[in-house]
């Protein structure tokens, strides 16, 4: 496992800071990295450290959304108000609906089939978008008219929409039905997260205030208490529970709220975190990928990603109709909204694992749909944002 740990960090940051000369995303490199070092390819990764994948990207997303929170302007997103609740779920639910429409059609799919497929790709990638759109509020892009707060929190709260339908998808396919309290489950589960959130960053920063420790140390006890949240969602039987990392961001929040100091200092030592955390969350999720898959894939498969791509475009359009945002800002939200990653990786598998007709296909697509949009999705925003955004000195 040792020797795996080496070759992640060293070949991984060796392969991001070649794509980055070359006028490309990072994570690209990472994702070749993982592709290549993966058991698909050289196999020259250790069985334990692939056992532990799910909860070594679940550490990185962790982290990317703790440094999200205390960065967050929340006054920003009260001034953009009702886009920034349609964002949440808008895009997701046109993304799902333009794979209905399309996904019979062209790849032969039962409706059902179709909206499992669906609700795999329509979760946009927090590990591509969130640490995209951290560097732009840290550069003041965008910042005063709201955007990647905006695209942060939708970013954030999508995921949660999306898992809870492909559930319930998954549940009709094996003939339980559709459930009521699944669907309720989605607003007060992100409520939930938010109230748990504010009350445990809250308590942190009354405890930050009261005894004097060193940063490093809060970061750990801030760590400690992200993951206690995941493992209690996790472990919860209940119909209705709590979203961990809507809670872990909100966290940041209620924290930069009291003690906006402690928190600017915390949130750069998360930020030295993400340094190792970004290369072995990408080379992780290239390493989940099956490239036989890519083989098999046909023309129809590239239509269906890139037709439900435009239909989540739309719906990103929709969310921002009456705003006061310029077609160029427009655009990028657009764009910004596209990546694939981590959802995909999670769960594109599970329904080739419970035998469905169609878990080859869906997994196929989720495939390519991280190869093709993670890279792109993320060179669009780093080629983008410069010239689109307004830089808040401006």
């Amino acid at each position: 496992m040792l020797l795996s740990i080496a070759m992640i960090l060293l070949i991984g940051m060796s392969m991001g800071w070649i794509c980055q000369k070359i006028k490309l995303p990072s994570l690209l490199g990472m994702l070749i990295t993982g592709i290549v070092l993966g058991p698909y390819v050289l196999n020259l990764l250790d069985s334990n450290i692939l056992g532990i994948s799910s909860e070594l990207r679940k550490i990185a997303l962790i982290i990317i959304l703790t440094r999200a929170g205390l960065g967050l302007d929340v006054s920003g997103l009260k001034k953009i108000g009702r886009p920034a609740v349609l964002m949440c779920f808008l895009p997701a639910s046109f993304e799902l609906l333009g794979m209905i429409f399309l996904a019979p059609r062209f790849m032969g799919m039962s409706v059902l089939e179709a909206a499992i497929m669906g609700a795999v790709l329509a979760a946009v990638s927090p590990a591509v978008v969130v640490p995209r759109m951290v560097k732009l509020m840290d550069e003041n892009y965008g910042t005063k008219e709201g955007i990647p707060q905006l695209i942060l929190a939708g970013a954030s709260v999508d995921d949660v929409y999306v898992i809870v339908l492909f559930s319930t998808f998954v549940g009709m396919m094996q003939g339980e039905g559709a459930s009521v309290i699944s669907f309720v489950n989605i607003p007060v589960s992100i409520f939930l997260g938010i109230v748990i959130g504010l009350l445990l960053g809250f308590a942190l920063a009354f405890f930050f205030g009261k005894v004097h420790i060193r940063d490093t140390v809060k970061v750990l006890i801030m760590l400690c208490v992200s993951l206690i949240l995941v493992v209690s969602e996790d472990a919860l039987a209940t119909p209705i529970t709590f979203s961990a990392l809507i809670a872990i961001m909100f966290i940041g929040i209620g924290l930069n709220k009291k003690k906006s100091e402690v928190a600017k200092r915390i949130s750069v030592k998360y930020g030295k975190l993400w340094v190792a955390a970004e290369v072995f969350l990408f080379v992780l999720v290239g390493a989940t990928v099956n490239i036989e898959y890519l083989g098999k894939v046909g023309t129809k498969a590239l239509i269906v990603i890139a037709g439900a791509l435009v239909f989540r475009m739309l719906g990103v359009f929709v969310c921002l109709l009456g705003t006061s945002l310029n077609s160029k800002e427009r655009i990028f939200a657009m764009m910004a909204y596209t990546p694939k990653a981590t959802v995909q990786a999670a769960i594109g598998g599970i329904p080739l694992s419970l035998g469905f007709a169609c878990g080859e296909t869906v997994l196929t697509v989720a495939v390519l749909a991280i190869v093709l949009t993670a890279p792109l999705g993320a060179f669009a925003i780093d080629l983008t944002y410069k010239k689109f955004l307004k830089h808040k000195e401006d």
